[in-house]
């Protein structure tokens, strides 16, 4: 006679079987949080996107072997694709962040950029475009500030760029 814990434990042995092969598919988002930093006077920009998705990427940008956790240089060379395909305005002119560096974490590749901290109430223009080069049904999230004042912005493929203000 087959036990509860039995049956249970068999679905659980299941279910983390079935887990690993769909954690290794596209997750077709990326993450970016764009915060003010007093205390370093710098507009933080983080980006996270998902290691297998950023992998994918340079793969068809013809990468032979992209490795983003194990080399440096497929992490620098999807920094540099980040940096092509989003796109800031701050005060009605065109934005160069800083690239500061890259990890991994939790499964996501990190990119970090910072520019000089604008003052609150600026109006900024942004265009995330992190993979709709790949998917079609890539979706974009870029939050912009932090805590409770927090803008939203949703882009998906031949999305145009979109107006905010930095928060006070």
């Amino acid at each position: 006679m087959i036990t509860r814990r039995a049956v249970l434990s068999g679905a659980l042995m299941l279910g983390a079987a079935l887990a690993v092969p769909a954690a290794a598919h596209q997750q077709k988002r990326a993450i970016t949080t764009i915060a003010a930093n007093a205390r370093s006077g710098k507009l933080e920009i983080m980006h996270q996107v998902p290691v297998h998705d950023a992998e994918h990427a340079l793969r068809a940008q013809g990468a032979a072997a992209p490795d983003i956790i194990g080399s440096d240089a497929s992490r620098e060379d999807f920094a540099a694709y980040v940096a092509r395909r989003f796109a800031l305005v701050v005060d009605g002119r065109p934005a160069r962040p800083s690239y500061v560096g890259s990890e991994i974490a939790g499964g996501s590749l990190w990119v970090y950029q910072e520019l000089p901290l604008p003052a609150p109430g600026t109006p900024i223009t942004v265009n995330s475009q992190i993979l709709t080069d790949m998917w079609a049904s890539q979706v974009n999230r870029v939050n912009i500030g932090t805590g409770a004042a927090v803008t939203t912005l949703i882009f998906t493929v031949n999305a145009g760029a979109q107006d905010a203000v930095l928060p006070g």
